[in-house]
């Protein structure tokens, strides 16, 4: 069959598409910026890849008349202030332009709304899954609470918040009940209900076996990890209070930090399990999806991160957009110096950042990440999803990856930190040299303030750090 996967460069999409292409679909993956897709080799022969954004209609016409199922795996709720009217009107186009087509199957992940009263977040998939409903073809949505998985939005923020505070004094939500589901189990339903004649024109909720509170959650986490961890719920924490109080201890940003709170005011716990009997599926646990992701994490085997998303920073444009580095009215700070060796000089190169750090300096990096948290920036708390790989829209630290070719020796990042003008930092080698340019383009007087006020730490920064990749030594 010849699937439509919205969605395809997002946490589930990456997660999704081998799964399909394994069961012997043809896959055309929808992407706003082709050059941000980067599905494995062993793929790209396999599927199609089309330039698609729900909200400029033009771009729809690139959706094949051919196509027979599709996903519609898009969100916008970090993308601005008025995400739900951007979600509604996404959705409208999407069922519009697949009308046309020969799809017969939609399949839709959304939300758990059983409440009477939902938080914006819950209210714009409920629109969503209404705007979709007047399609023709069949829908079915699938309604999940909070996924647990390595890279999932959910498990950062659970690993942050246990993993950095032994004592918390947090709000009464996290009182409220959930049911958690494991990523995996989340893949199974998607695939099994594709095409699955009993669930269409149908929704569905779907979780794992254990009815938990997030406090409850929290305190397991601390368990299968052997953390000792207290917790204290208070009444006063407003939700304001509260969406700082997750933004500056997790690695969330605030819009979806406040999403978020306002969301787990609200019980997500599913009515019943009738997808579960219908697709013979039987969801791990919550104990065993957390042991399952680390297991991941251990390996280094993280298929896709939310923090990869744009998402993350509130990045709009196309990364071709910055591609070219200017140089006209910018501020460059240039070095070079000779590698000992090619390959450990670029391993080196593909290292940076994360766990590993900024090789030289890494206090006056961690200072400035946390400068940026104030400022209302991603910071460094991001890090990076894979400790060895660099692909093209990766989120590092607070930098975007907008080029990465290991075998030309050349990584170019664009920051995302909250800065008066615009900055690139660029490796590259060139003969047998390593040349690190660092460049400014300032935006008013204060950008060029700013540029001579940090100019003697890159003085500093910058010298060590060339030191440091271009040596034999590790």
């Amino acid at each position: 069959m010849k699937i439509l996967l919205t969605g395809a460069t997002g946490y589930i999409g990456k997660r999704l598409l081998p799964i399909l292409v394994e069961q012997g679909h043809s896959v055309v993956c929808c992407a706003r910026d082709k050059a941000r897709f980067n599905p494995p080799k062993s793929l790209q022969d396999k599927i199609e890849v089309i330039e698609v954004d729900l909200l400029d209609q033009s771009s729809l016409k690139n959706i094949p008349e051919d196509i027979e199922g599709a996903y519609y795996l898009v969100h916008s709720m970090t993308a601005s202030e008025d995400y739900a009217e951007m979600e509604r009107q996404s959705a409208i186009n999407f069922c519009n332009a697949v009308s046309i087509t020969k799809v017969q199957h939609v399949v839709y992940l959304s939300g758990i709304i059983n409440e009477d009263e939902l938080s914006k977040h819950l209210s714009s998939r409920k629109a969503v899954e209404i705007e979709l409903g007047k399609g023709i073809y069949h829908l079915t949505t699938l309604r999940a609470g909070i996924i647990i998985g390595s890279g999932s939005a959910s498990f950062e923020i659970i690993r942050d918040l246990v993993e950095k505070l032994p004592y918390m004094i947090t709000p009464k939500w996290l009182n409220t009940r959930c049911q958690p589901i494991g990523i995996s189990d989340v893949i199974q339903f998607l695939t099994k209900t594709l095409f699955q004649e009993e669930t269409f024109n149908k929704n569905f909720d779907i979780g794992g076996p254990d009815i938990l509170t997030y406090k409850e959650m929290l305190l397991e986490f601390a368990r299968v990890r052997g953390l000792k961890r207290t917790i204290h719920t208070v009444p006063i924490m407003t939700p304001k209070l509260s969406s700082y109080w997750l933004y500056f201890v997790t690695s969330t940003s605030y819009r979806l930090a406040t999403a978020l709170v306002n969301s787990m005011k609200i019980e997500v716990v599913c009515r019943d399990h009738k997808i579960n009997s219908i697709l013979n599926i039987s969801p791990i646990t919550y104990n065993e999806a957390l042991k399952k992701a680390f297991s991941k994490i251990e390996n280094n085997e993280i298929v896709s991160s939310w923090k990869d998303a744009y998402a993350s920073s509130g990045l709009k444009s196309h990364i071709s957009d910055y591609i070219q580095v200017p140089t006209f009215g910018c501020f460059t700070d240039i070095r070079k110096k000779p590698f000992e060796d090619r390959s450990k000089c670029i391993e080196k190169i593909w290292g940076i950042g994360g766990e590993n750090g900024w090789y030289y300096g890494n206090f006056l990096w961690r200072i400035r990440g946390f400068m940026d948290k104030l400022a209302g920036g991603p910071g460094l708390r991001r890090g990076r999803t894979n400790l060895y790989s660099i692909n093209v829209g990766d989120a590092l630290d607070f930098w975007r990856v907008i080029y990465a070719n290991k075998e030309e020796g050349r990584l170019l990042l664009y920051a995302e930190m909250k800065l008066p003008g615009e900055a690139w930092l660029e490796f590259k080698i060139v003969d047998k040299e390593l040349k690190q340019t660092a460049t400014f383009r300032p935006l008013g007087l204060g950008g060029r303030l700013y540029w001579y006020s940090v100019l003697p730490f890159h003085g500093f920064i910058f010298k060590g750090m060339l030191k440091k990749l271009t040596s034999h030594n590790n």
